[in-house]
Order: C-alpha cells, then structure tokens, then sequence
C-alpha cells in the first residue's frame, strides 16, 4: 500500500451536496404533484360523476404502478450490488478490491427498496389497489389458470416466500457490511476473516441464485397472471446485474473528478468498462431469446404478453431494446473507450436509463394498458427516487474509508494490470 494516500480515503459528503440533492428530490416531488392535480383536474373536467370515479381510480393504478417500478429498479441496483459484492469474494477476484466499498454502498438501498415492494404488495393485499390481479378473490371464480396456481398464491405461502427472501437478502448484505467495516481494525493475521467471508459468499451466491428467480415472479411476472415465461427470471437478474455495474462506474467517475481513488488505476476502470459490455449483452440475448422463442411460437397464452406490448407500447418497446443493445457495442467495443470517462459517463446515464424504461415496459400493460403516458407523475417520481438513492448511497460511502485496507488480496490488486 505504499502508493496509496492514507489521508484520502475518507469520503466528504459536503453539505452543499446534500442541499443539491435534497433540491432534485423536490423538484421531482413538485413533479409529481403537478402531475397528479393535473390529471385530477382533467379527468373530472371531461367527465361525468361515474366517470370520474373511474378516472380516479385509473390515476390511483397509475401512481402505485410508479411506485413499484421505481422500487423495482432502484431496489435492483442495490440486490445487484450485493450479488456482485458476493462473487468478487466467491471469486477469489483480486482486481475488484479498490472497489468493493462502492459495492457495499451501493447495497445499503436494500432494506428500503424491498421494503417499499412490500408496502406495495401489502396495500394491494388489502384492496389499496389492483395491480395484480391474482390479490382478488374473486379472481378464482370461474378461471381454472388462476384455480390451479391457487395454492401457490395463497397468503401464507408468499408471504412466507417473500419473508425468507428478502430477509436472507438483507441479512447478507448488513452482515458483509459489518463484517468488512470490522476488518479495517484488525490487526495482524485476517486469514480466517477472509474465509469466512468465501463461505458466506458461496452460500447467498446459491440462495441467490433460486430466490432471485422466484422473487421476480412473485412481483413482476405475476401481474399478468395467466403468462409465465422460464427465461423471465434470468432476464431480471442480468438487468440487476449490469444496473449494479453502471452505478458502480457513476461511483468511481464521480470520486475520481473529486481527486480520489486514485489507486484506482486505468486498468481497474477498464475491467469495470467491461464488465458492464459484457452484461450488456447477456441482457440482450436474454431478451431477445425471450421474446424471439414466445413470438415464433405463436402459442396464444404466451404471445398475449408481447402482443399487448406491441399494440400499446411498441414504440417505447423497441427503443429500449435497441439501445440497450446498440449503445454498449457501439461505444464501448474498442479497448480505448472503456479507459475514456466520457465515453464511459455518457453511456452509462444512457444504460441505465433506458433499463428504468425495460422495468416500466414489464409493469404497465399489465397494470394501466393503454392508459400509460411518461408526464409528471413518472418523471418527478424517477427524479426524486434517483435524488433519495444518490444521497443514501453517498451517505454510507462518507461512512467508511474507501479501500478495505486489509482484504487479503488487496495488494494483489492493487498491482492489477490489464
């Protein structure tokens, strides 16, 4: 560690920043505000009493649609930080210890985005609002799809699945946390710490691997209850994945323009540079194989998924895919590019923007159909969710120092050369 500066590794979350950040919040609450009286306003001007109830209620489905999607996204940032967290550790990976702290702030958003999934699923349970329709009752009456997953959606078997999720999710990340926060006192031989870490890493590593898959069921592709596809969790899990690697290259941009992680050496921010190519394209073939292997098929119960997208979303549809694909390959193939930070900024805003849109595609049809638009209540809900996620995770960075100073491979990577 002789070349690295003991005196910059610590974080200043300055006040203006907070002020700057608690401002964006605001303005995307103000936003969101508009937006909903502005809605109000419109619908009960062109509308009769009844009609107006029922424009109500459609607004009503809108905002809790936003709040899941939202919680969705930003809570999949977080679970994918911890997952990568866990494979760098599984891994044995040496080239990713001047990042690890990144990682770890980033997944301290956990408890709150799944927590918000809950608040939603729990208002829906108790007939808040209607965005799955399987929480109806009367759903089962008459419909021998939704009778046969009956006993799979019956209160006490989710709710358990969900418990058991979220909290294995949570308990992981709070542990590893600690655990390396603790790591930086100790003194002297840390050999059974690092262990330690590797098992516990390999076994969240498993259980991550089955509940992630049901988790996204469960929330996502239970809202069009009668569809299922066997490729929908992976595709879920590779947009966590690569939205966990654009935050972690935002992270290392933005303190490398403060003058720090600079340890962090062009070689490091080129393996980031690839990880989040490679990433790119595992989400694209996932999607793609998705889609391609339903529509070719033509199998009415599945294709009804991609058809409602189609007919209502179709421009919103295929943009999204198009430059999720297209931008990573166009800019970021060249060795040359991955080192370059504009290029690197510029594509991850790009990105990781355009993965909210793949999270808001999966969850409208199915919840407001034709009834969608992008105003004020989507874009002040996406401001003020991205406001509140900047600042907690620039919060828990300020917390700690920026290099685990004594991972044990932490001199290896240090020394990383690619």
């Amino acid at each position: 560690m002789s070349h690295v500066n003991l005196n910059n590794l610590t974080y200043n979350f300055s006040d203006k920043s907070k002020r700057n950040l608690w401002t964006v919040f605001g303005v995307g609450i103000l936003l969101l505000i508009l937006g909903i009286v502005f809605n109000m306003s419109g619908g009960h001007a062109e509308a009769g009493a009844h009609e107006a109830h029922d424009h109500s209620a459609s607004l009503g489905q809108r905002i809790w649609a936003n709040i899941l999607v939202n919680s969705y996204f930003f809570g999949g940032l977080a679970l994918g930080s911890v997952f990568f967290y866990a494979v760098q550790y599984a891994a044995q990976a040496s080239w990713s210890t001047v990042f690890m702290r990144l990682f770890s702030a980033a997944g301290t958003f956990l408890p709150i985005g799944m927590g918000l999934i809950i608040l939603v699923l729990i208002v829906g349970r108790v007939g808040g609002h209607h965005l799955y329709h399987w929480q109806d009752p009367q759903a089962y009456v008459n419909d021998p799809i939704m009778q046969h997953k009956a006993v799979y959606f019956a209160d006490w078997f989710f709710w358990l699945r969900i418990a058991v999720f979220v909290g294995g999710w949570c308990w992981y990340q709070a542990w590893s946390r600690k655990n390396a926060l603790n790591e930086d006192t100790m003194r002297g031989e840390t050999g059974t710490n690092w262990l330690l870490n590797l098992k516990n890493a390999a076994i969240f590593i498993v259980f991550f691997g089955f509940t992630s898959s049901v988790f996204s069921w469960d929330v996502m592709m239970s809202i069009d209850t009668h569809w299922y596809s066997t490729l929908f969790g992976w595709y879920n899990f590779s947009g966590w994945w690569l939205g966990a690697i654009i935050v972690a290259n935002l992270l290392v941009m933005h303190l490398k323009s403060r003058n720090q992680l600079e340890y962090a050496t062009a070689s490091h921010v080129h393996d980031l540079g690839k990880w989040m190519f490679a990433i790119s394209f595992l989400w694209t073939y996932l999607w793609f194989s998705q889609f391609m292997l339903i529509w070719y098929s033509n199998i009415p119960e599945e294709v009804v998924y991609y058809q409602q997208r189609w007919e209502q979303y179709r421009g919103l549809f295929w943009i999204t895919m198009i430059v999720n694909f297209s931008f990573p390959m166009l800019v970021l193939m060249s060795r040359d590019s991955k080192r370059n930070k504009s290029y690197l900024l510029f594509t991850a805003l790009i990105i990781l923007f355009f993965h909210w849109t793949d999270t808001f595609v999966m969850v409208m049809p199915g919840t407001v159909a034709e009834h969608w638009g992008i105003g004020g209540i989507e874009i002040g809900m996406f401001i003020a969710f991205a406001a509140f996620f900047t600042f907690w995770i620039l919060r828990a960075i300020s917390q700690a120092p920026l290099l685990a100073k004594n991972h044990a491979l932490l001199e290896e990577g240090l020394h990383h050369h690619a």
